[in-house]
């Protein structure tokens, strides 16, 4: 059976509510707003007096000095230590991505409480986790899955869970095994069982999720979601999507998808299919509700036609199309479109953390395309993207997202005397103010069920410090002989990486 919490009820006094978003797309606000919570549930979002003199006796949670808004939904995660962090520079997604073998790592439970600390302190209250991928047993996937989950129901947050799913070119674009035959021995003879113990059959894979999901809806229906996430064109065969969104079909699960995250990923699509990704996804029936698309940078007119009409989602991740230098997606087209447009922080924000407050910040101004009477976002299309959009796409539609009767208590004050100081023009709408103005990691109190899970600016469910401090002590430690030969090894396979991109793509002669 799901958990249930235990019955508590208590009110939240504010300076002012932002429920959510209008349909005119202006931010829907309360003037001196209380929240009525009981069992984890939103009662009512009313003046604040009027609910305190029909509950005289209900504890009171806030000063009345706080602007209260929708816990933020992080529409698209991979996990905790960013690769900056860990010794992985910038560099185009081709020449980024395999380095990570060489990371070191600290566990499941500690790098996923890592990014949640921050995740929670920025006010973001659901993630989307989508794991880079599962190595080994079936019995290592579940200990895996069960530790990641278990991190982010310990320390409050609610979660989708997802894990990259390959069946080809984990290294290149191309055939693993073509590409290892021409490596030199020691380096060819180091990775293939590597990259062997990464694949499995693809009904291996959908018989463990549809097991794991049923378990899990079994335990926390309530806070943790399921879903499928085909890793990108390039690393699937059609084979292996077509099992994928029949299993979604049949378990009625959402589907997570990157695509056309770099020109190169656009360019395979036509080399190899004569049509564009998203044309040869239609084709293959792939297209529809249930499906998120995340980044979809490279997209033409073509492309986002076929999207507004299939009633997909797009997952937006500026930070991480700037820092890896992959471009800008054509988000304004996508509204125009009425395309629902989720956000997310991806490995890490412009600041190489998860500040959300941060990345909406960004949105809002990398979208403010030049001209008098152009369209672009508003402050209230970037809320929604981070709220009620990206709900919709990490499977809690309906439930969380806006600040209304009846949807879960996943509730943020923000300090407005943080955000006003020295002072703000009351002809500024609150909401610009707040995306505007608001500092780093600016969660004063956070709610998620109706369980406090940050106070003072701090995560309290579990040992903030004790997490950092283990993170420190292992990471700070002399590197292990695998350790060192997983760096050397890595190296010198980015050599040959290099390499064939230069003569694979260089011919086409095209240009992002």
């Amino acid at each position: 059976m799901t958990a249930q919490p235990p019955s508590t009820a208590f009110l939240i006094q504010s300076r002012a509510a932002i429920v959510g978003v209008a349909r005119d797309n202006t931010g829907e606000v309360v003037e001196r707003a209380g929240v009525h919570v009981k069992d984890g549930v939103i009662v009512a979002v009313e003046p604040f007096d009027e609910l305190k003199a029909r509950h005289p006796d209900l504890p009171v949670e806030g000063d009345g000095s706080a602007i209260v808004l929708p816990g933020l939904i992080n529409g698209h995660h991979h996990s905790g230590l960013t690769p900056l962090q860990l010794g992985v520079p910038l560099e185009p997604l081709e020449f980024w991505l395999p380095q990570f073998r060489g990371m070191r790592y600290v566990g499941h439970r500690l790098d996923t409480l890592y990014s949640a600390i921050e995740m929670l302190e920025a006010g973001t209250t659901t993630v989307q986790h989508i794991h880079p991928g599962l190595s080994g047993h079936t019995d290592d996937w579940t200990v895996l899955s069960d530790a990641v989950i278990g991190a982010y129901r310990e320390i409050g947050m609610r979660s989708s869970f997802s894990f990259m799913i390959r069946d080809r070119n984990q290294l290149v674009h191309e055939d693993d095994g073509p590409f290892l035959d021409r490596l030199p021995e020691i380096d060819a003879d180091y990775w293939r069982p590597r990259l062997a113990s990464s694949m499995a059959p693809i009904a291996d894979y959908m018989a463990w999720f549809e097991r794991r999901k049923a378990h899990w809806q079994g335990i926390d229906a309530d806070k943790v979601s399921w879903q499928l996430a085909p890793a990108n064109l390039h690393w699937c065969t059609d084979g292996c999507l077509t099992a994928i969104f029949d299993t979604a079909e049949r378990t009625g699960s959402k589907v997570h998808m990157h695509l056309v995250e770099t020109h190169l990923q656009a360019e395979f699509a036509q080399k190899h299919y004569g049509k564009s990704a998203v044309r040869h996804l239609s084709d293959l029936g792939c297209l529809g509700p249930n499906l998120t698309l995340g980044h979809g940078i490279w997209m033409d007119d073509d492309d986002l036609d076929l999207i507004g009409s299939c009633g997909c989602s797009v997952c937006h991740n500026a930070s991480s199309g700037l820092r890896l230098a992959s471009g800008v997606a054509p988000v304004n087209d996508m509204i125009r479109r009425k395309i629902p447009v989720a956000l997310g922080i991806d490995q890490s924000g412009i600041n190489d953390d998860r500040d959300m407050l941060q990345e909406m910040r960004l949105v809002w101004s990398l979208h403010r395309e030049p001209g008098l009477w152009t369209p672009r976002p508003s402050a209230a299309h970037v809320l929604r993207m981070a709220t009620e959009h990206a709900a919709a796409t990490t499977g809690y539609e309906g439930r969380i997202g806006r600040l209304d009767p009846g949807k879960a208590a996943d509730v943020v004050l923000l300090d407005w005397k943080d955000i006003a100081r020295p002072f703000i023009d009351e002809r500024i709408p609150l909401l610009d103010a707040v995306l505007l103005r608001s500092r780093q990691m600016p969660a004063k109190t956070v709610f998620v069920g109706g369980e406090k899970v940050v106070d003072a600016g701090r995560v309290i469910s579990i040992d903030r410090e004790q997490v950092l401090e283990e993170i420190s002590d292992i990471l700070g430690a002399a590197l292990t002989p695998a350790e060192t030969e997983a760096r050397d090894r890595t190296e010198a396979l980015m050599g040959h990486i290099r390499n064939w991109y230069a003569e694979v793509y260089s011919a086409s002669g095209r240009q992002p």
